[in-house]
């Protein structure tokens, strides 16, 4: 099939590689418009972007879909099908009917469960065990099509968001190639999402991400795991954000209040709601990322001292 590709970041990039290596033919990626990175804040092509460039493909980059010269260039590569990883707009409707076999999606999760812009975030700040991708055809409802294929992936104890979508994003390429596959051979044909199950992930911002240390342990953790690498759990000291990155529960220490930290020569431990938690790493405002414990000698911390406002 001729496809044109949509996707945005990092993550769509190993699916846009493995439709480059597949027998259909990639006539042309869609992704966002280059934006402001950097303290510099210089406008900067996205990941995919930057791929497609070098694959030497045409690149559209729409301010936004319903663009009417935008549907116009879309027409003119004449796709068959157009697989989506995470491009980031929304579509019209004259946009999704100009392919014959539509938009087909590759989202992070077990549909109907998580529909919505953070899924892998969500499964894991909820306590799934289990997750995965789901391939299906893109309407008008938010991540509400006809699917295609699953796969499932276990969620490990100490998987951030960042490790699970990894995993996810390679072996999801697979399945969207072999969803292609199977929409040109007719060897597959989509079925509706049940009606029951369905749940609701979406975007997690900053402020989603403060650390509530009244929280019980195992929910303190699953949510520093869930923001991890983005948009990053944080707590306060001294006025100032300070970003935690994964922690691990130790029921063997001594219980503390939540929020208030106990420093030993090599670990930094915080009370939660139950059992307390020892620091891994931490970023203060205008530093380097560094070890807990190298943090706490450096601030010189008063015995007592507390996070936040726990």
């Amino acid at each position: 099939m001729r496809v044109v590709f949509a996707g945005t970041p990092e993550v769509a990039v190993p699916a846009l590689n493995a439709i480059v290596d597949s027998p259909h033919e990639l006539v042309g990626v869609v992704t966002r418009p280059d934006a402001p990175s950097g303290r510099g804040r210089k406008l900067v092509a996205s990941p995919v972007a930057r791929r497609a460039e070098e694959l030497g493909v045409p690149v559209l980059k729409p301010e936004h879909p319903r663009d009417p010269a935008f549907q116009d260039e879309l027409k003119s590569l004449q796709p068959d099908c157009c697989p989506v990883v995470a491009y980031g707009a929304l579509l019209p409707q004259s946009a999704l009917d100009i392919p014959e076999h539509g938009w087909i999606n590759l989202h992070f999760s077990l549909l109907p469960a998580w529909r919505g812009a953070a899924p892998v975030q969500h499964s894991i700040w909820a306590g799934d065990e289990m997750t995965g991708a789901t391939t299906f055809r893109i309407v008008k409802a938010l991540d509400a099509g006809p699917t295609y294929g699953v796969m499932t992936e276990t969620i490990r104890p100490t998987d951030t968001a960042g490790d699970l979508l990894g995993r996810l994003a390679e072996g999801g390429a697979s399945l969207l190639v072999a969803t292609l596959d199977g929409i040109e051979g007719g060897a597959i044909e989509a079925r509706e999402q049940s009606e029951e199950g369905v749940s609701l992930a979406p975007k997690i911002v900053v402020d989603d991400a403060a650390i509530d240390w009244r929280e019980p342990a195992v929910r303190v953790d699953r949510g520093i795991r869930a923001c991890t690498p983005e948009p990053g759990a944080w707590s306060t000291h001294d006025g100032e954000r300070i970003k935690i990155g994964a922690v691990r529960i130790d029921p063997t220490h001594e219980r503390l209040d939540p929020g208030v930290l106990a420093v030993s020569k090599h670990a930094v431990h915080v009370g939660t709601g139950t059992d307390p938690v020892r620091l891994g790493e931490v970023k203060a405002h205008g530093r380097k990322q560094m070890n807990a414990a190298d943090w706490a000698r450096g601030v010189r911390l008063e015995p007592g001292t507390r996070f936040g406002d726990a």
